[in-house]
């Protein structure tokens, strides 16, 4: 069965690689300014808006650097993923530039959007009980089975490496940072950016967040050693995760400064922020970053500070419903 991941860690110049496969696929997403959100946080924000990004999210970056380092027969024969929703998406979309087929095996209650766009860019969809059943297991039996290759959504080489070249854009037009706050899952977006940071503005803080009720990757820096957990229950679909990958948590252990947790009332509260001041529609894992960011205000005061949104995949009956619960958080 092909591997989802290679041998050797990404490295900067594998991010710097990335970025020129990238060019003229995956849009150079705006940097944005809020002075709403300086005051708040008595800083400089930048704000990288992948929410605006080719497929909603960051992750068309990763998936499109990984699919077109494929040749020949793997190309002929397509590609497996498994994801909630945005690594799916980005799959099926990178699939369809590339005329390749893909089959991307999804929860059976992943947000409707992200289900409905991954069918209309052509790929079949396999659902599964992501409280119940293993979708790497499935994957897995599907790749053995009809000979294709396993895009991981966040543990592979070339995915880390594309989700890096977010973070690359933005130091490149923001400059140096004093901090950078990145979403955490499984890692890939958070591993990637961290090569950018630590290449390009090697004294900035590097967080990765993640929901409270997740909190597999924090428990995993702080112990030094990869943990497992249930399936968590959050609005943060994206970071629905169980464990950090073998690539992404060396990269993690070596480039990031900490992880922090949010809970799902604080995310609903940067979302409300995020469309009411700045016109953003964000999805909730996309929020992750900035609600850490807004709770460590008093820290941050006179810096220059980094956020990743994420990702921008959320239906409208859903966040009308999210806001319809918003508190002061």
């Amino acid at each position: 069965m092909p591997t989802e991941t290679t041998a050797a860690l990404p490295t900067f110049a594998d991010v710097q690689a990335a970025a020129k496969r990238l060019q003229g696929q995956a849009h150079r997403t705006p940097v944005l300014r809020s002075r709403s959100a300086d005051d708040l946080l008595s800083a400089q924000v930048f704000f990288k808006c992948e929410n605006l990004q080719r497929a909603g999210a960051f992750k068309f970056r990763g998936a499109f650097n990984a699919l077109a380092r494929l040749e020949g027969a793997q190309r002929q024969a397509g590609v497996v993923a498994f994801s909630s929703g945005n690594h799916a998406q980005a799959v099926a979309l990178s699939a369809q530039i590339l005329g390749m087929p893909a089959t991307i095996v999804m929860p059976k209650d992943a947000p409707a959007i992200k289900v409905a766009a991954t069918k209309g860019y052509g790929a079949t969809v396999i659902t599964y009980d992501r409280y119940t059943e293993d979708r790497e297991a499935i994957s897995r039996e599907l790749a053995q089975k009809q000979g294709l290759t396993l895009i991981a959504p966040y543990d592979h080489a070339d995915v880390i490496a594309g989700q890096g070249t977010a973070a690359l854009e933005l130091f490149e037009e923001a400059g140096a940072l004093d901090a950078l706050f990145v979403c955490l899952g499984g890692g890939g977006l958070l591993a990637g950016c961290s090569l950018a940071a630590r290449a390009l503005s090697p004294d900035c803080r590097v967080y990765g967040v993640e929901p409270e009720a997740g909190n597999d990757g924090q428990q995993s820096f702080r112990s030094g050693a990869i943990v497992h957990i249930n399936t968590p229950q959050t609005i943060a679909d994206g970071a629905q995760t169980q464990h950090l990958g073998q690539l992404t948590f060396p990269l993690i252990q070596k480039n990031v400064t900490d992880v922090l947790t949010v809970s799902d009332a604080q995310l609903v509260g940067s979302m409300h922020f995020l469309a009411e001041r700045m016109k953003l529609l964000v999805e909730p894992t996309g929020c992750l970053g900035f609600a850490a960011a807004k709770a460590m205000a008093p820290s941050l005061k006179g810096q220059r500070v980094g956020v990743i949104l994420s990702g921008g995949n959320v239906d409208l009956d859903r966040f009308c419903a999210l806001m319809a619960t918003r508190t002061a958080a």
